[in-house]
């Protein structure tokens, strides 16, 4: 019998050690890499596609720096889609959950989304214990679970949105926002939610569908949320356009690159200056956030 203990614990010893080799290796990311996706448009403003790595210049208050991650168009992103619950929403409720998911099958398929809902109060979407999904179906079920009425909690929605984020499988992020008023029962203020959203990386696209006679609305505060965080701000004029509107951010997303290089360690703003040129496509324009915040040292010797 103790022959046979010590045969099958070397065994077990050898099969260990091979399902340990078979084991795919860690990867950590490193929290000092800046990812910018960045839109390029021609002097037309059309799109501009299949440019290589060599075409990009940064420069981080005005010093050149090494790009050492650049994708193509149309790599996947992590997306939030936010939508507004509150009770002034009743009459577009449908046009807006046609629209959202509109977004959601617009884009690419290997995008993995999530959905918050917000009226005085702020609540996910996907059934608890589901982070994100890419499933069309799962995604159609959680836009269209509203819950009408209350005030508008705005900045707490976008915090709670921006938290997910840390969870994310890609490192593009992006937050699609559908509202049809300014803030007024928020806990948290706009500086928190801009500040949330520029130090993730998080691009955000809000669309306002503004009553003329709101009083609560507030066109400027979406525009600079969108400025700051290297996105666009939208206001159709009619509800029937708010479906057009997803799509063409749905592909302004896809017709992204992915640029990435590495950060300050101080914990402090910097600004972010692009340049792009193709001789074989003439002047280009760069769409892009200007600016990053840097990690703090403290933060990297923790992790270490």
């Amino acid at each position: 019998m103790r022959i046979e203990r010590i045969i099958f614990g070397e065994l077990l010893a050898i099969v260990t050690v091979l399902l340990a080799a078979q084991q795919p290796p860690t990867i950590r990311l490193d929290v000092n890499l800046v990812q910018l996706p960045v839109r390029v448009i021609d002097s037309e403003g059309h799109p501009v596609s299949g440019l290589q790595k060599s075409a990009f210049q940064v420069f981080v208050d005005n010093i050149p720096q090494p790009i050492t991650v650049f994708q193509g168009e149309d790599a996947p992103v992590t997306a939030g889609i936010v939508v507004d619950n509150s009770a002034s929403m009743a009459p577009k409720r449908e046009e807006v959950i046609a629209a959202a998911e509109a977004f959601a099958k617009a884009s690419n398929p290997k995008d993995q989304m999530f959905v918050v809902h917000f009226n005085n109060l702020v609540r996910f979407g996907l059934p608890e214990g589901t982070r994100f999904t890419g499933d069309i179906a799962e995604l159609e079920t959680a836009i269209a679970a509203f819950d009408l009425g209350g005030t508008t909690a705005f900045y707490d929605a976008l915090l709670t949105a921006e938290s997910q984020f840390q969870f994310a499988a890609y490192p593009r992020k992006v937050i699609l926002i559908i509202t049809d008023g300014g803030d007024n029962s928020s806990h948290a203020t706009l500086t928190d939610a801009i500040n949330g959203a520029v130090k993730a990386g998080i691009v955000i696209y809000p669309i306002g569908i503004f009553d003329e006679s709101d009083r609560d609305r507030n066109p400027d505060v979406l525009k600079k949320i969108a400025k700051v965080t290297g996105g666009e701000a939208f206001f159709p004029e009619r509800i029937t356009d708010i479906t057009a509107t997803c799509l063409r951010i749905a592909q302004y997303i896809r017709e992204q690159y992915m640029i990435g290089f590495p950060g300050a360690e101080d914990g402090q703003y910097h600004q972010i200056r692009l340049i792009v040129t193709d001789p074989k496509k003439g002047p280009l324009k760069v769409e892009a956030r200007g600016g990053y915040f840097a990690v703090n040292q403290g933060y990297r010797n923790r992790q270490k």
